[in-house]
């Protein structure tokens, strides 16, 4: 079994709390997207994948939290959460495309015809298809990078390239 990073559950974002790592594995359970973006501000989930994917799961939970009754209202809440989510680290890249990914992926359903509860299901599973991807494209570098080095070759790697950087496997694996 593969330790996760952080992963949907219940209609749950759940990740490790990495401010306690090394002298405790904790875990902690967000139902709203507000708390994921003081989650990312405080660094409690790390490394651009990781925060990527946060980003597009807080952007689930806000589907979820949306009360709206018209699918334009919707996509209005999801732009106000988009812009809270993006605040907590407007440098981070990965940041920046899970929400993109996740708002563009909820503008396609709506022009689809799709209805706000179809959306919202939508929403969720895209999410968790991008941690999967990552999860698998992760897989799939390392696999291709291993070719390039033979045994006992020393590697250095910049920035967080483990797999408390990613959802579950590491860049640099």
């Amino acid at each position: 079994m593969t330790l996760k990073t952080i992963e949907w559950k219940d209609n749950s974002v759940i990740m490790i709390d990495q401010t306690k790592l090394p002298n405790s594995l904790e875990y902690v359970t967000y139902t709203d997207y507000h708390d994921v973006a003081i989650a990312i501000r405080n660094l409690v989930v790390r490394g651009a994948p990781a925060i990527g994917v946060s980003g597009a799961f807080g952007l689930a939970l806000a589907a979820l939290q949306s009360s709206s009754e018209t699918v334009d209202g919707l996509l209005s809440d999801l732009e106000m959460a988009k812009e809270t989510l993006f605040e907590t680290r407007p440098t981070a890249i990965n940041l920046s495309w899970g929400l993109e990914e996740m708002y563009d992926y909820a503008i396609d359903c709506a022009q689809q015809g799709a209805t706000i509860s179809e959306i919202k299901e939508d929403l969720i599973i895209h999410a968790k298809q991008m941690a999967e991807d990552d999860v698998n494209i992760n897989k799939k570098m390392g696999k291709n990078g291993a070719e390039l080095f033979q045994n006992n070759d020393t590697i250095m790697t910049h920035c967080n390239a483990g797999a408390l950087a990613t959802v579950a496997y590491g860049t640099a694996l």
